[in-house]
């Protein structure tokens, strides 16, 4: 009769017990295995927990405690100041693009977002994923407008 209730490992997938501190010819013989002196040698009790450092203040019960804190939702927007874009020519459009081919960014994995630090004296129309409210101001100020690229999946604020 086959039935789960008959199934057996395979040969040679079970082994018998490790028989420990039988002798020295064994291989594990005067201190079986455990090393010489400590904590882990001795018999009883075992350790209380895989994150237990020998009664040292736990490194999982120090961490609040510690300084720092690293905001999840935080979005690494790579700034662009208004000064910067002064030197386009009048009434062009900017992209991302635009800015990483003038030498403005390093790079287009990050969002983009304008700040308003320095003057703005031409129109523009500056494309970005954030803009600042003084950057925004600053850029209507001077004629242009100032579209916000919105990421797919990304809410309308």
């Amino acid at each position: 009769m086959h039935g789960a209730h008959n199934l057996r490992p395979p040969r040679g997938a079970t082994h018998p017990k490790k028989r420990v501190g039988r002798g020295n010819a064994s291989g594990h013989g005067t201190y079986a295995g455990r090393g010489l002196k400590g904590q882990s040698s001795r018999s009883g009790k075992r350790l209380p927990y895989d994150a237990f450092e020998g009664g040292q203040f736990p490194t999982s019960r120090k961490f609040h405690v510690l300084r720092g804190f690293n905001n999840k939702w935080r979005i690494p927007y790579q700034p662009v100041n208004l000064e910067a874009l002064d030197r386009f020519q009048d009434g062009t459009t900017i992209t991302p693009q635009t800015l990483e081919q003038a030498g403005i960014l390093k790079h287009l994995r990050q969002p983009v977002k304008i700040l308003g630090r320095g003057e703005l004296h031409r129109k523009l129309t500056i494309t970005a994923h954030a803009f600042s409210a003084t950057a925004k101001a600053r850029i209507e100020a001077a004629g242009g407008t100032a579209i916000l690229i919105t990421e797919p999946g990304q809410k309308d604020s």
